[in-house]
Protein backbone atom coordinates (compact mmCIF):
# COMPACT_ATOMS: atom_id res chain seq x y z
CA UNK A 1 0.00 0.00 0.00
CA UNK A 2 0.84 3.48 -0.83
CA UNK A 3 0.22 4.83 2.73
CA UNK A 4 0.34 2.39 5.99
CA UNK A 5 -3.19 1.38 7.06
CA UNK A 6 -4.80 3.01 4.35
CA UNK A 7 -7.94 0.72 3.01
CA UNK A 8 -8.91 2.42 0.20
CA UNK A 9 -7.24 5.87 -1.06
CA UNK A 10 -9.22 7.45 -4.53
CA UNK A 11 -7.60 10.45 -5.69
CA UNK A 12 -9.10 12.55 -8.64
CA UNK A 13 -11.91 9.92 -9.32
CA UNK A 14 -14.02 10.89 -12.34
CA UNK A 15 -16.59 9.04 -14.36
CA UNK A 16 -18.62 9.99 -17.33
CA UNK A 17 -21.10 8.64 -19.51
CA UNK A 18 -21.44 9.84 -22.77
CA UNK A 19 -21.10 13.73 -22.24
CA UNK A 20 -22.33 13.20 -18.68
CA UNK A 21 -19.89 13.80 -15.67
CA UNK A 22 -21.24 11.29 -12.90
CA UNK A 23 -18.08 11.99 -10.61
CA UNK A 24 -15.70 14.72 -10.47
CA UNK A 25 -12.48 14.61 -9.06
CA UNK A 26 -14.06 12.58 -5.62
CA UNK A 27 -10.44 11.84 -3.40
CA UNK A 28 -11.04 10.31 -0.15
CA UNK A 29 -9.08 7.65 1.96
CA UNK A 30 -10.13 4.75 4.05
CA UNK A 31 -8.04 3.28 6.96
CA UNK A 32 -8.26 0.27 8.47
CA UNK A 33 -11.18 -0.77 11.16
CA UNK A 34 -13.06 2.64 9.91
CA UNK A 35 -16.35 2.38 9.33
CA UNK A 36 -16.92 4.90 6.33
CA UNK A 37 -20.21 6.16 4.87
CA UNK A 38 -21.17 7.76 1.71
CA UNK A 39 -23.94 9.99 2.17
CA UNK A 40 -26.11 11.48 -0.22
CA UNK A 41 -29.30 11.46 -1.94
CA UNK A 42 -30.57 9.47 -5.23
CA UNK A 43 -28.24 10.54 -8.31
CA UNK A 44 -25.04 11.60 -5.61
CA UNK A 45 -22.61 9.13 -7.43
CA UNK A 46 -22.74 6.48 -4.45
CA UNK A 47 -23.25 3.55 -6.06
CA UNK A 48 -21.28 4.61 -8.98
CA UNK A 49 -18.19 5.13 -6.82
CA UNK A 50 -18.66 1.90 -5.03
CA UNK A 51 -18.97 0.13 -8.18
CA UNK A 52 -15.27 1.49 -9.46
CA UNK A 53 -13.52 -0.24 -6.09
CA UNK A 54 -15.57 -3.30 -6.20
CA UNK A 55 -13.97 -3.32 -9.69
CA UNK A 56 -17.48 -3.75 -11.53
CA UNK A 57 -16.81 -0.50 -13.02
CA UNK A 58 -14.41 1.32 -14.88
CA UNK A 59 -14.03 4.42 -14.34
CA UNK A 60 -12.97 7.66 -16.76
CA UNK A 61 -10.11 9.04 -14.95
CA UNK A 62 -8.01 9.01 -11.70
CA UNK A 63 -6.29 6.98 -9.41
CA UNK A 64 -7.98 3.94 -7.36
CA UNK A 65 -6.20 1.52 -4.80
CA UNK A 66 -8.18 -1.01 -2.64
CA UNK A 67 -6.26 -2.77 -0.45
CA UNK A 68 -2.84 -1.69 -2.37
CA UNK A 69 -4.28 -2.83 -5.95
CA UNK A 70 -6.08 -1.08 -8.68
CA UNK A 71 -9.91 -2.58 -8.56
CA UNK A 72 -9.55 -2.95 -12.32
CA UNK A 73 -6.86 -5.23 -12.92
CA UNK A 74 -7.92 -6.86 -9.62
CA UNK A 75 -7.40 -10.75 -9.45
CA UNK A 76 -8.93 -13.85 -7.72
CA UNK A 77 -6.82 -13.71 -4.44
CA UNK A 78 -7.62 -9.90 -4.44
CA UNK A 79 -11.27 -10.37 -4.63
CA UNK A 80 -11.62 -12.99 -1.76
CA UNK A 81 -9.93 -10.23 0.57
CA UNK A 82 -13.36 -8.41 -0.57
CA UNK A 83 -16.84 -8.64 0.71
CA UNK A 84 -19.98 -7.01 -1.00
CA UNK A 85 -23.17 -6.89 0.12
CA UNK A 86 -25.62 -5.92 -2.60
CA UNK A 87 -29.07 -3.99 -2.69
CA UNK A 88 -30.02 -7.25 -4.10
CA UNK A 89 -29.23 -10.23 -5.41
CA UNK A 90 -30.81 -13.97 -7.31
CA UNK A 91 -32.52 -15.74 -4.51
CA UNK A 92 -31.48 -19.22 -3.57
CA UNK A 93 -34.88 -20.29 -2.35
CA UNK A 94 -34.27 -23.63 -1.80
CA UNK A 95 -30.93 -23.64 -0.11
CA UNK A 96 -30.97 -24.09 3.45
CA UNK A 97 -28.78 -21.16 5.55
CA UNK A 98 -26.12 -22.99 6.67
CA UNK A 99 -25.61 -25.43 3.59
CA UNK A 100 -25.51 -22.21 1.44
CA UNK A 101 -22.93 -20.46 3.52
CA UNK A 102 -20.87 -23.72 3.55
CA UNK A 103 -21.27 -24.19 -0.22
CA UNK A 104 -20.06 -20.48 -0.50
CA UNK A 105 -17.23 -20.86 2.07
CA UNK A 106 -15.87 -23.60 -0.54
CA UNK A 107 -14.90 -21.24 -2.65
CA UNK A 108 -12.69 -19.64 -0.58
CA UNK A 109 -10.41 -22.05 0.67
CA UNK A 110 -7.90 -22.19 -1.86
CA UNK A 111 -7.18 -18.01 -0.86
CA UNK A 112 -6.46 -19.05 3.10
CA UNK A 113 -3.16 -17.66 4.30
CA UNK A 114 -0.83 -17.62 7.13
CA UNK A 115 -2.23 -14.39 8.44
CA UNK A 116 -6.25 -14.76 7.51
CA UNK A 117 -8.01 -18.26 7.17
CA UNK A 118 -10.53 -18.80 4.50
CA UNK A 119 -13.73 -18.96 4.79
CA UNK A 120 -15.07 -18.62 8.14
CA UNK A 121 -16.73 -21.67 9.71
CA UNK A 122 -20.62 -21.97 7.96
CA UNK A 123 -21.89 -22.72 12.01
CA UNK A 124 -19.69 -19.53 13.23
CA UNK A 125 -21.01 -17.11 10.73
CA UNK A 126 -24.60 -18.04 11.19
CA UNK A 127 -24.18 -17.47 15.05
CA UNK A 128 -22.53 -14.46 14.33
CA UNK A 129 -25.08 -12.81 11.92
CA UNK A 130 -27.62 -14.08 14.56
CA UNK A 131 -29.52 -16.77 12.72
CA UNK A 132 -28.89 -19.76 14.88
CA UNK A 133 -32.51 -20.46 15.25
CA UNK A 134 -32.76 -20.28 11.57
CA UNK A 135 -29.51 -22.31 10.38
CA UNK A 136 -31.76 -25.17 8.80
CA UNK A 137 -34.86 -22.96 7.21
CA UNK A 138 -34.93 -22.75 3.80
CA UNK A 139 -34.15 -18.84 2.50
CA UNK A 140 -37.33 -18.53 1.06
CA UNK A 141 -39.01 -19.03 4.57
CA UNK A 142 -36.71 -15.85 6.16
CA UNK A 143 -38.53 -12.89 7.07
CA UNK A 144 -36.80 -9.62 5.55
CA UNK A 145 -34.63 -8.54 8.36
CA UNK A 146 -33.18 -12.23 8.96
CA UNK A 147 -32.68 -12.50 4.87
CA UNK A 148 -30.81 -9.14 5.45
CA UNK A 149 -28.56 -10.91 7.82
CA UNK A 150 -27.69 -13.37 5.19
CA UNK A 151 -27.22 -11.14 3.06
CA UNK A 152 -24.45 -10.03 5.29
CA UNK A 153 -23.38 -13.38 6.13
CA UNK A 154 -22.59 -14.11 2.67
CA UNK A 155 -20.60 -11.03 2.07
CA UNK A 156 -18.21 -12.23 5.06
CA UNK A 157 -18.13 -15.56 4.50
CA UNK A 158 -14.40 -15.70 3.03
CA UNK A 159 -13.57 -12.83 6.45
CA UNK A 160 -12.86 -10.20 3.92
CA UNK A 161 -10.40 -6.86 4.74
CA UNK A 162 -12.81 -4.80 3.73
CA UNK A 163 -16.85 -4.69 2.99
CA UNK A 164 -19.08 -2.81 0.64
CA UNK A 165 -22.69 -2.39 2.28
CA UNK A 166 -24.63 -0.25 -0.55
CA UNK A 167 -27.92 0.66 1.23
CA UNK A 168 -28.23 -1.91 3.19
CA UNK A 169 -31.26 -1.51 5.20
CA UNK A 170 -32.99 -0.48 1.84
CA UNK A 171 -36.79 -1.56 1.86
CA UNK A 172 -36.31 -3.11 5.90
CA UNK A 173 -39.19 -2.08 7.93
CA UNK A 174 -38.60 -0.24 11.16
CA UNK A 175 -37.16 -3.71 13.28
CA UNK A 176 -35.61 -5.37 10.66
CA UNK A 177 -33.76 -1.90 10.46
CA UNK A 178 -32.63 -1.85 14.07
CA UNK A 179 -31.57 -5.58 13.92
CA UNK A 180 -29.59 -4.67 11.06
CA UNK A 181 -27.69 -1.43 12.32
CA UNK A 182 -26.94 -3.49 15.71
CA UNK A 183 -24.92 -6.31 13.16
CA UNK A 184 -23.07 -3.63 11.60
CA UNK A 185 -22.13 -1.96 14.86
CA UNK A 186 -20.88 -5.31 16.11
CA UNK A 187 -18.97 -6.29 12.98
CA UNK A 188 -17.72 -2.77 13.30
CA UNK A 189 -16.65 -3.39 17.11
CA UNK A 190 -14.35 -5.81 16.26
CA UNK A 191 -11.57 -3.48 14.48
CA UNK A 192 -11.00 -6.11 12.19
CA UNK A 193 -13.01 -5.32 9.14
CA UNK A 194 -12.96 -2.03 7.03
CA UNK A 195 -16.60 -0.96 6.46
CA UNK A 196 -17.55 1.50 3.51
CA UNK A 197 -21.64 1.97 3.25
CA UNK A 198 -23.90 3.99 1.24
CA UNK A 199 -26.96 5.30 2.56
CA UNK A 200 -29.46 8.74 1.77
CA UNK A 201 -30.74 8.29 5.70
CA UNK A 202 -28.90 10.65 7.96
CA UNK A 203 -29.73 9.63 10.86
CA UNK A 204 -28.13 5.80 9.43
CA UNK A 205 -24.86 7.52 9.03
CA UNK A 206 -24.49 9.19 11.96
CA UNK A 207 -25.44 5.74 14.03
CA UNK A 208 -22.87 3.79 12.36
CA UNK A 209 -20.39 5.41 10.85
CA UNK A 210 -16.59 6.33 11.73
CA UNK A 211 -16.74 9.14 9.29
CA UNK A 212 -19.37 10.52 6.39
CA UNK A 213 -18.75 11.71 3.42
CA UNK A 214 -21.45 13.94 1.71
CA UNK A 215 -21.65 13.08 -2.21
CA UNK A 216 -23.41 15.80 -3.57
CA UNK A 217 -24.01 16.06 -7.72
CA UNK A 218 -20.70 13.74 -8.05
CA UNK A 219 -18.37 16.21 -5.27
CA UNK A 220 -17.64 15.46 -1.92
CA UNK A 221 -19.41 18.22 -0.44
CA UNK A 222 -18.20 17.42 3.05
CA UNK A 223 -15.92 15.16 4.94
CA UNK A 224 -15.97 14.19 8.58
CA UNK A 225 -17.08 12.92 11.70
CA UNK A 226 -21.13 13.34 12.29
CA UNK A 227 -19.84 16.49 14.77
CA UNK A 228 -17.44 17.37 12.60
CA UNK A 229 -19.94 17.83 9.78
CA UNK A 230 -22.63 19.83 11.84
CA UNK A 231 -19.33 22.75 12.57
CA UNK A 232 -18.11 22.47 8.94
CA UNK A 233 -21.68 22.54 6.90
CA UNK A 234 -24.37 23.65 9.35
CA UNK A 235 -26.00 27.03 7.53
CA UNK A 236 -27.21 29.94 9.80
CA UNK A 237 -29.13 30.23 12.74
CA UNK A 238 -32.34 31.43 12.83
CA UNK A 239 -33.55 34.14 15.65
CA UNK A 240 -36.65 35.36 15.67
CA UNK A 241 -38.51 38.08 17.97
CA UNK A 242 -41.33 41.24 18.76
CA UNK A 243 -40.12 44.59 18.98
CA UNK A 244 -43.09 47.31 19.09
CA UNK A 245 -45.73 44.78 17.60
CA UNK A 246 -43.73 44.06 14.65
CA UNK A 247 -42.15 40.76 14.18
CA UNK A 248 -38.16 40.29 13.06
CA UNK A 249 -36.22 38.11 11.63
CA UNK A 250 -32.65 37.30 11.20
CA UNK A 251 -30.30 34.81 9.76
CA UNK A 252 -26.62 34.87 11.28
CA UNK A 253 -24.04 32.28 11.84
CA UNK A 254 -23.37 33.60 16.07
CA UNK A 255 -27.33 33.89 17.17
CA UNK A 256 -25.39 34.12 20.68
CA UNK A 257 -23.67 37.40 19.92
CA UNK A 258 -26.48 38.61 18.20
CA UNK A 259 -28.92 37.81 21.00
CA UNK A 260 -26.46 39.81 23.46
CA UNK A 261 -26.68 42.65 20.82
CA UNK A 262 -30.27 42.86 20.44
CA UNK A 263 -31.29 43.00 24.28
CA UNK A 264 -28.49 45.15 25.18
CA UNK A 265 -29.55 47.72 22.33
CA UNK A 266 -33.50 47.48 22.80
CA UNK A 267 -33.68 45.14 26.59
CA UNK A 268 -37.18 44.94 27.43
CA UNK A 269 -38.60 45.68 24.54
CA UNK A 270 -37.68 42.75 22.89
CA UNK A 271 -40.59 40.10 23.19
CA UNK A 272 -41.03 36.10 21.89
CA UNK A 273 -37.32 35.97 21.59
CA UNK A 274 -36.93 32.44 19.36
CA UNK A 275 -33.73 31.10 18.25
CA UNK A 276 -33.36 28.00 15.84
CA UNK A 277 -30.07 26.42 15.87
CA UNK A 278 -29.14 25.23 12.03
CA UNK A 279 -28.59 21.27 12.09
CA UNK A 280 -26.81 19.02 10.03
CA UNK A 281 -29.69 17.59 9.27
CA UNK A 282 -31.01 21.00 7.77
CA UNK A 283 -27.63 21.37 5.81
CA UNK A 284 -27.81 17.69 4.23
CA UNK A 285 -32.12 18.26 3.29
CA UNK A 286 -30.52 21.50 1.69
CA UNK A 287 -28.25 19.21 -0.79
CA UNK A 288 -30.81 16.51 -1.16
CA UNK A 289 -32.70 19.61 -2.42
CA UNK A 290 -30.23 20.57 -4.69
CA UNK A 291 -29.48 17.63 -5.86
CA UNK A 292 -32.25 16.14 -7.17
CA UNK A 293 -32.06 18.17 -10.49
CA UNK A 294 -28.47 16.86 -10.81
CA UNK A 295 -27.36 13.62 -12.66
CA UNK A 296 -28.81 9.77 -12.04
CA UNK A 297 -26.14 7.44 -10.48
Amino acid sequence: MTNKGVVVDVDGLRMRYGTTDVLHEVTFRARHGEVLCLLGPNGAGKTTTIEILEGFRLRSAGRVEVLGTDPAHATESWRARVGVVLQSWRDHGKWRVRELLAHLGSYYAPYSSERVERPWDAGELVAAVGLTEHADKKVRMLSGGQRRRLDVAIGLVGRPELVFLDEPTAGLDPVARREFHALVQNLAAAGETTILLTTHDLHEAEKLADRILVLDGGRIAADGTAAELAKQIAGEDEVRWTRAGKRFSRATTESTKFTFELFKRYGEAIEDLEVRRSSLEDTYLSLVHHAESGVAE
